[in-house]
């Protein structure tokens, strides 16, 4: 039986905090009364739009073991289950690096400007199947993100998988400080957040951070195909990284895919790993997915797991919510398909879904459409990188176009107008219109920026057309 997650004893050293006598033992963490079990240990963080201490009699009513909560505010909480503390984020990220110290796992921490999710979701499935593994939730991969992963992570873990993200320099510093891997990978360098920097060589820069929390004698894994891959090399190099190991299709890639073949539900891939062939199918669609998996081989193999087992685990990948993720639409006698890319978007990715509908198997009178927000923080580069995907929708056979956002407007004065249904402001003002004109056998991939909403279009194609009635998701 594990032991618990914290104890009494453990939060004092770590914290110094005063804690009040209901409190004995936590199970789990949580910043959030929506998503809190019973057990967990409530932190009052500041967000940007909430004060967690506001939420603190509904986390304690929900069963929360007790609350950390700041100075200045215990006074109005008449509770024997607080737990006080200067600062609650602080006292989070004591607790965090108290995790990371009393633990034993073999740890890996993943950035890039695209990636990074679904690269941290395929090394936890990989890693689960050779030992207890521990990874981020959803993308918590920011300044509260990683210290939440790392307190909630059990002394017994074999492997923790961390994604640290960032969108201003210096903010990777502090948080791969805390996480300390024995393993850094860089999935790749794209104007991402461009708008925050002179150039990409400043992500690059940025990205290259993530070393510098290496333990010594740690790997470095970066990409080879990537036309930064020196600048990204220096900073490794600089670090205390033990070795540098290149992937992608590059010849002098240390984990080199020698054939991809993307289909419409999956993707197969033959790789050598130092020379080594290994040949394994992806369960889902994808020709930077299948790339980034050769960072997840490079990785496992610096943690000396066994390849044979990584290569096999691919096949059970599957994309998530907002990320890929395939369901079939029920129109009668034929099914349509919807792919959800509503999560986020920047030039990297919004290119690869296209390219990822362009694979779509169709019948002789379907058609593949896409709905497009806009992709933000993309600074004065914005107008041209929205209007050069005009080239991407004709070469990838994209059939019928749907647009939001100011931005978008770029694309569509530069597609023949026969592709384009409608532009509108907001996701919003799509929403009627794709739902009217999606046909059975049709594709409809939906992508835009997290803040363009463009899963309220998702929404609204599975509730009008009864998602899982035909065939709740499409295998593969």
């Amino acid at each position: 039986m594990n032991s618990p997650l914290w104890t009494l004893d453990d939060i004092a050293a770590a914290t110094g905090a005063r804690i009040g006598s209901g409190f004995r033992q936590a199970s789990g963490a949580s910043i959030d009364t929506r998503t809190l079990e019973p057990g967990d240990l409530y932190f009052a963080i500041r967000g940007d739009v909430h004060d967690g201490h506001d939420f603190v009699p509904a986390a304690l009513e929900k069963g929360a073991s007790a609350a950390v909560v700041s100075d200045e505010k215990a006074p109005g909480f008449p509770s024997d289950k607080l737990i006080v503390v200067p600062d609650v984020l602080e006292a989070m990220r004591q607790m965090g690096r108290a995790a990371r110290g009393r633990t034993e796992a073999r740890i890996v921490a993943i950035t890039g400007s695209v990636g990074k999710t679904g690269t941290k979701e395929a090394m936890r499935l990989a890693l689960s199947r050779q030992g207890a593994t521990h990874a981020s939730v959803a993308s918590y991969n920011n300044h509260w993100g990683v210290p939440l992963t790392l307190s909630r992570m059990p002394r017994e873990t074999a492997f923790g998988v961390f994604e640290i993200g960032m969108n201003h320099a210096y903010e990777i510093l502090p948080l791969t400080a805390m996480v300390r891997p024995h393993v850094a990978v860089i999935t790749t360098v794209e104007p991402v957040h461009i708008e925050f920097f002179p150039s990409l060589w400043g992500i690059a820069d940025a990205k290259g951070e993530i070393f510098s929390g290496l333990e010594p004698g740690g790997t470095a894994v970066v990409s080879r195909d990537s036309p930064y891959f020196e600048r990204v090399k220096a900073h490794a190099l600089a670090s205390a990284a033990g070795r540098v190991v290149s992937f992608g299709e590059h010849e002098g890639a240390d984990i080199r895919a020698e054939r991809i073949i993307v289909k419409p539900d999956q993707s197969i891939v033959e790789a050598r790993v130092f020379g080594q062939l290994v040949t394994y199918r992806i369960g889902t669609a994808g020709r930077h997915i299948a790339l980034n998996s050769l960072s997840v081989l490079a990785a496992c193999h610096a943690l000396g797991a066994d390849l044979a087992q990584v290569a096999l685990s691919f096949a059970g990948l599957k994309p998530p919510v907002g990320r890929g993720e395939r369901t079939m639409l029920a129109l009668g006698d034929e099914d349509a398909l919807l792919i959800d890319e509503s999560y986020n978007a920047n030039p990297a990715s919004m290119r690869a879904a296209l390219a990822n509908l362009g694979t779509v198997e169709l019948g002789r009178h379907a058609r593949r459409i896409a709905v497009l927000g806009d992709m933000k923080e993309l600074g004065e580069t914005g107008p041209r990188l929205h209007e050069e995907l005009a080239d991407v929708i004709e070469a990838d056979g994209i059939d019928l176009v749907f647009a939001a956002g100011p931005l978008m407007k770029n694309l569509v004065d530069r597609l023949p107008k026969a592709k384009v249904v409608l532009h509108a402001e907001t996701s919003a003002g799509l929403i009627d219109a794709v739902c009217a004109a999606i046909r059975p056998g049709d594709a409809v991939m939906v992508k835009g920026s997290l803040s363009m909403k463009m899963a309220l279009i998702v929404k609204a194609l599975k509730e009008r057309y009864g998602a899982g009635l035909a065939a709740s998701a499409l295998k593969g």
